[in-house]
């Protein structure tokens, strides 16, 4: 697998800012949401963590907020930028538990999946 970084796009068209590297995240543990064919879930939303929405994600079977020191995971707490399943991005909008994020962050092909206008209200980066 390889970064096309010339393809990193964010969502308004611009170059793909960092989401975070404390705690490293992104598909490649580049500290980007970038992506590629590989990402099947398609983690290219850029989010910012809420005990809300990391209860949510927990419920739900995926616990990013307990430390899995063997996979050099230290766990997430509310606070830390993620770069979250573009899937489970919407579905938390729909529960009405959906982090804000960062647009400039967040990668063109979060597009397939959630509207840029639903993106837009969680936006934290366009004030």
């Amino acid at each position: 697998m390889s970064i096309n970084m010339e393809a990193s796009v964010n969502v308004l068209g611009g170059r793909l800012s960092a989401c975070s590297r404390d705690p490293m995240t992104g598909f490649f543990r580049s500290g980007f949401c970038d992506t590629c064919p590989e990402d099947r879930g398609s983690h290219t939303v850029c989010a910012l963590m809420t005990d809300e929405f990391l209860a949510f994600s927990k419920y739900l079977g995926n616990d990013l907020s307990t430390p899995r020191p063997e996979f050099a995971f230290p766990g997430l707490k509310a606070g830390d930028q993620w770069c979250l399943c573009a899937s489970r991005f919407l579905q938390a909008h729909h529960e009405g538990v959906a982090p804000r994020i960062l647009l400039q962050s967040t990668h063109q092909r979060a597009l397939e999946i959630v509207p840029l206008e639903i993106l837009k209200r969680y936006a934290a980066d366009l004030d």
